[in-house]
């Protein structure tokens, strides 16, 4: 069980995010983004909150450039909900706790 973000990468991808059992989030970011800063602890937040339901991963896009190319990750922050191999659901801007916790709640019942 997850009560932190994990790290994400082009090579663990599939293995992590695609092939898992649970909703996975997975927030494209970068170190120098600000936005994506301002968003971390929310996306930490949701990690512990809903451990055992959902994994939260974190894909930093300078050093994993393959999967964010492959979902067209334009803008970031961005997170894309997944399940069984299948994108859910996405948000792309820095959005408050209370609003990502409202689109990632359906995906965990």
């Amino acid at each position: 069980m997850y009560t932190e973000p994990v790290n994400v990468t082009d090579e663990a991808f599939q293995k992590t995010v695609l092939e898992n059992e649970l909703p996975v989030i997975v927030d494209f970011w970068a170190p120098w983004c600000g936005p994506c800063h301002m968003i971390a602890p929310a996306v930490e937040s949701l990690a512990a909150e809903f451990a055992g339901k959902l994994v939260v991963g974190k894909l930093n896009v300078d050093e994993n450039p393959r999967t964010a190319q492959r979902f067209q990750v334009m803008s970031i922050p961005t997170l894309m909900i997944f399940r069984r191999g299948r994108r859910l659901d996405q948000v792309t801007g820095a959005l408050p706790h209370h609003l990502l916790r409202q689109r990632v709640l359906p995906h965990v019942q």
